[in-house]
């Protein structure tokens, strides 16, 4: 067995000058594991370097707008299209939408973080599914996780043609391996891997738990800044894309394929991670939140969230996105007048909450680190009692949020719940009362 597992990581602390970027963030990424195993000229030259195999894999139709086409060539020891057939396996908790076995819930939805009891396994196996919109097999809409793992995907890889996955650890550090290289990736960052990109998760520690967005619909892409000019919000430099590493292995592998809606398995006699050079514009990338220019209101009232926009998958109706991805990190409060924390609102858009540490400046209590809240489109939400009574009487002061991380995948389709995310015991089944007790106060002039 030969391999260079040992291949650098690509990590946010590393200078940019290192990297080149992605079409939709920049340009063009490239990177090569051996030196001059990158063709210079030609992309499928009549004979690659060092007996490689040639290859392409196109993300979009090969006709699309070249400011959002996605492809990338792959320079790889063995072309993908060796291997045995694939035959069904147990989906287990992951699910596809549509989902059949749900509902469209009108209520206002609260789950605590999964217990530490939680049955363990590989990242594979701990991916549980909340709720999902849209068609996998149609190429619109999102499906949003929870993943769980207690163990390293040995032997082990997966790949998602049904679309890309966006990673938001909340507890472990992850390494990904992909086709591309590897990523390193925790709390405070996410990670995003292409669709149908293959990769395994190693955990660097006993436990990792985290959320997952799964998106069938056009790939996320920084949002147009508009009137915000050119400095605010996410940037591209800030983007980490793989270094080159491949797994030349000469050994049985499981290889697990998400297709239509299930998990599809057949058996390797080599790593499916055996890309020696790659271009491109598909690959995977990872982001730390510490580089996003939170914007706000310096004058009056709370800001509406879509300002927090991190990433966007685009629908067919401008404005409303297949999915936003949008990230509450520490910034400064300084609005005059106003009610500070998010105000009570019904919404056209379905919101889907996670926290990755600290609280969230809607909730005094109930909503914790590692869980998790969803308000389906006009499910009426807002400050529970005692935040409201709080914001009501503080002195509007300068306020520092810190050490805080909450997020949302924000969807213009209602989410539909899974029978077992609903009757999971850790949802809170009394998360109505966090609006009961707000009292009456309606006092007119006499």
């Amino acid at each position: 067995m030969t391999n260079n597992r040992n291949a650098p990581i690509a990590d946010p602390s590393e200078p940019a000058a290192k990297f080149t970027y992605l079409s939709g963030f920049a340009n063009q990424h490239q990177s090569e594991a051996i030196p001059g195993a990158l063709p210079a000229d030609q992309n499928s030259p009549q004979r690659a370097p060092f007996g490689l195999y040639a290859e392409q894999l196109s993300a979009t139709a090969f006709t699309e707008p070249r400011a959002v086409n996605r492809r990338s060539w792959v320079y790889r020891i063995r072309p993908s299209a060796r291997h045995p057939p694939y035959t069904r396996i147990d989906n287990r908790t992951f699910r596809s939408a549509p989902i059949l076995d749900g509902a469209a819930d009108p209520n206002r939805l609260r789950w605590n973080p999964l217990p530490d009891s939680w049955p363990g396994g590989d990242f594979l196996d701990g991916i549980y599914t909340i709720a999902a919109n849209g068609s996998a097999l149609q190429r619109q809409g999102i499906a949003v996780h929870i993943y769980h793992a207690t163990e390293t995907m040995r032997s082990r890889y997966f790949g998602d043609a049904d679309g890309e996955l966006l990673l938001v650890p909340q507890r472990g550090d992850l390494v990904l391996h992909t086709e591309f290289g590897k990523l390193a990736v925790g709390p405070g960052q996410f990670a995003v891997i292409g669709r149908a990109v293959r990769f395994r998760v190693e955990l660097l520690g006993a436990r990792a738990v985290g959320y997952l967005c799964e998106n069938y619909g056009s790939p996320f892409d920084l949002p147009e800044l508009g009137p915000i000019g050119a400095n605010g919000l996410a940037h591209a430099r800030h983007f980490r894309y793989p270094v080159a590493a491949y797994e030349d292995l000469r050994e049985t592998v499981q290889v697990v394929q998400k297709f239509g809606g299930n998990l599809w398995s057949a058996e390797y006699d080599h790593s499916p991670l055996d890309v020696v050079a790659w271009h491109g514009s598909h690959a995977a990338y990872v982001y730390d939140f510490r580089h996003f220019n939170a914007m706000g209101t310096i004058g009056f009232d709370h800001p509406d969230p879509s300002i927090y926009t991190v990433l966007t998958s685009h629908s067919d109706t401008p404005g409303q996105a297949n999915v936003d991805f949008v990230a509450f990190p520490a910034r400064w409060n300084v609005s005059e007048h106003s009610f500070r924390p998010p105000h009570f609102h019904r919404n056209v858009m379905t919101e889907f909450m996670g926290l990755v540490e600290g609280a969230h400046d809607s909730k005094a209590e109930g909503f914790v680190p590692g869980g998790a809240s969803l308000h389906n489109m006009w499910a009426a939400h807002g400050p529970d009692r005692e935040t409201f009574d709080r914001a009501g009487a503080a002195e509007l002061v300068p306020q520092k949020i810190e050490n805080s991380l909450a997020f949302m995948f924000e969807t213009r389709w209602p989410l539909v719940v899974t029978d077992f995310a609903h009757a999971a015991p850790h949802r809170q089944p009394d998360y109505d009362h966090s609006w009961a007790d707000l009292p009456h106060r309606f006092a007119p002039p006499i």
